[in-house]
């Protein structure tokens, strides 16, 4: 089974007023020790496993990761080298792809911090697929989600892209903002795809307790966004991209043939990977593992915390919890995270290969009434039977997902 890997890099210049992931700004002074330690944690998880993990795509989030240097991303891809095993990507069949010949190596940037030489930099180090923060081509929204680039500085990032010898590029894009019109979400879905990109996420805003946003919708500053209309954005999305050649492959994301994010599908299949960095989390040997959240006390463990000869494999110094996955868990977890493939959806066939049991004995009762609903729909794709979801569970995939929950 071939592994993934994430690496969590938490810097930011400014956190954005939307934002609840891990991340802290004004911390840029720990940049070069972060990255020693992330080196340590690649070589401590390496002498963990009892031979060289296989690793088929390699993933950089944040946080904003292209606030590190070249050479210090040359230096965390070269522990990888020395510690795991690079593959290929290969499809659900074990087929090596024709798109990619090489280890995914992606990395998340956001526009107006990158240039050229760095990108070019980049490409030399190893990697082979950017994803750029857009989420808005209108200044009024970006300055409201509290971005620091305008659209000139993506089209710029773009350009600079693809002279590097990037061709497989990913725009990132939020819509159902507070007030929001579906002509200005038209307006920059149009503008993102008229820049050529390969590959797209949309993702409804959501408001998170703890944020600027969760505070000041709280207190009736902010207007709560309408779902209804986030609804019918993406619903003309859907149809757009559709008539621009893009195959919706995922419940938030678009491609065109060939330009799947292989590192997301690892999730979606609920494969193994392993999480790098402050607050980043894994999952692999049947547990669920966390890192510590704060930036110096996950350079703290990594420094003075032991190798735990005993600890579940694979396992990093700077693991705050691990949480045992029941058989049960794990058939949940490939359903829901399944069913969000919307053309793949959850093979019957693979089910049973990987488990040992009919899908359909497992959750009768699920199946039944998701049928019933019209919420899920069940295809025959050559000798395989997908359950997957219909065009109105996408819609509604929380009602679908929530029937997996608990056991």
């Amino acid at each position: 089974m071939n592994y993934s890997l994430y690496f969590h890099i938490p810097f930011c210049v400014h956190r954005c007023a939307y934002c609840d992931f891990n991340t802290y700004a004004g911390q840029e002074a720990l940049i070069p020790a972060y990255v020693e330690a992330l080196v340590s944690e690649i070589e401590a998880v390496g002498r963990s496993a009892p031979e060289r993990l296989p690793v088929h795509t390699i993933f950089f989030g944040g946080g904003t990761p292209s606030l590190l240097s070249t050479e210090q991303f040359e230096k965390i891809l070269s522990a990888v080298r020395d510690n795991f095993e690079l593959r290929p990507v290969q499809d659900q069949h074990n087929r090596v792809t024709t798109s990619v010949l090489t280890t995914e190596a992606s990395l998340e940037a956001n526009p107006g911090t990158v240039s050229l030489a760095f990108l070019q930099g980049l490409r030399q180090a190893g990697f082979n697929r950017m994803s750029l923060g857009v989420q808005s081509a209108h200044p009024v929204e970006l300055r409201q989600l509290e971005r620091i680039h305008d659209f000139y500085d993506v089209i710029e990032s773009v350009k600079w892209a693809r002279q590097a010898g990037f061709d497989n590029l990913n725009l990132d894009l939020i819509y159902g903002l507070p007030e929001q019109k579906l002509a200005r979400w038209q307006e920059t879905l149009r503008r993102a795809v008229d820049l050529g990109p390969d590959h797209l996420s949309l993702y409804a805003l959501t408001i998170e307790a703890g944020t600027p946003f969760g505070r000041w919708a709280a207190s009736g500053r902010l207007p709560i966004p309408d779902p209804d209309k986030a609804a019918d954005m993406y619903e003309w999305a859907s149809e757009y991209l559709q008539g621009q050649g893009y195959q919706q492959y995922e419940i938030s994301n678009w491609a065109k043939a060939g330009f799947q994010c292989r590192h997301n599908l690892q999730y979606w299949r609920n494969q193994p990977y392993l999480g790098f960095g402050a607050g980043a989390h894994g999952c692999a040997a049947n547990f669920r593992i966390a890192n510590v959240l704060r930036i110096r006390t996950f350079m703290e463990r990594i420094t003075t915390r032991k190798d735990d000869g005993n600890a579940p494999f694979p396992m990093s110094p700077a693991t705050a919890t691990q949480q045992p996955i029941s058989r049960k868990v794990e058939m949940q977890e490939t359903m829901m995270l399944g069913l969000r493939l919307t053309q793949e959806g959850v093979s019957e066939e693979a089910f049973k290969e990987r488990f040992g049991t009919e899908m359909r004995s497992e959750f009768e009762k699920e199946i039944h009434e998701l049928l019933g609903l019209g919420l899920i729909e069940c295809k025959r794709s050559g000798r395989e039977r997908r359950i997957r979801l219909t065009p109105r569970g996408r819609l509604l995939g929380n009602q679908v997902f929530i029937r997996f929950v608990g056991e």
